[in-house]
């Protein structure tokens, strides 16, 4: 990207726009997450569904359909409403902000939650955009090695590697001022998993 106009050198014909740089807190607003553990969920029964940190570093990719991606259940439906308030919407950012290596910050978009109720989990920071942004876009970009590099030197813990919301707040997210172009890169990067996920199982 060009320091000097906010132009990526390379982008989809059609746009000219130049590119926005916001801090992460100027973004996003952080939400409440739950603690609850691995053993207080189920894969077949409860009314609310759970976004486990674990899944998001391993399982799922930079953007999570709701619908069509098997998410664990909240076993206890008593306890799960406690969290009535802390339902997800579409757009919402899910950060793991746990591991064992530098994937800590791997994070998740979700989208097309239609008429299910999903919480962020154990050792999340769940996120909700303050602007709109297209589909997808936010979730690939928090991904990207030019954002992940940022979170490098922010991370704590030898073992087990951390990081806070504190210490995500000041980094710098960029976009298009397009939504358009977020659009058409989101959409792109979503074509380009699923040819990826074909070709491994074949």
């Amino acid at each position: 990207m060009t320091k000097e106009k906010g132009i990526p050198q390379i982008r989809f014909s059609g746009f000219t726009d130049t590119w926005e740089q916001r801090e992460l807190s100027d973004t996003l607003d952080f939400l409440s997450n739950n603690t609850l553990s691995r053993a207080e969920l189920s894969e077949d029964t409860g009314t609310y569904k759970n976004v486990h940190y674990g899944d998001v570093l391993i399982k799922f990719g930079e953007y999570i359909d709701a619908q069509s991606t098997d998410l664990p259940y909240i076993s206890d439906d008593e306890k799960a409403k406690k969290f009535e308030s802390s339902k997800l919407q579409d757009g919402d950012i899910i950060i793991a902000d746990t591991a064992e290596d530098e994937a800590v910050g791997k994070c998740a978009e979700i989208g097309n939650i239609g008429d299910l109720s999903i919480v962020s989990g154990l050792h999340t920071i769940p996120c909700r955009p303050k602007v709109k942004f297209a589909p997808a876009y936010l979730g690939f970009y928090l991904n990207s090695a030019s954002y992940h590099v940022q979170l490098i030197p922010l991370m704590q813990g030898i073992k087990v590697t951390s990081i806070s919301k504190s210490a995500i707040s000041d980094t710098m997210i960029s976009a298009p001022t397009n939504l358009s172009e977020q659009g058409k890169i989101g959409q792109f990067f979503i074509r380009l998993d699923t040819l990826i996920t074909l070709h491994q199982r074949m």
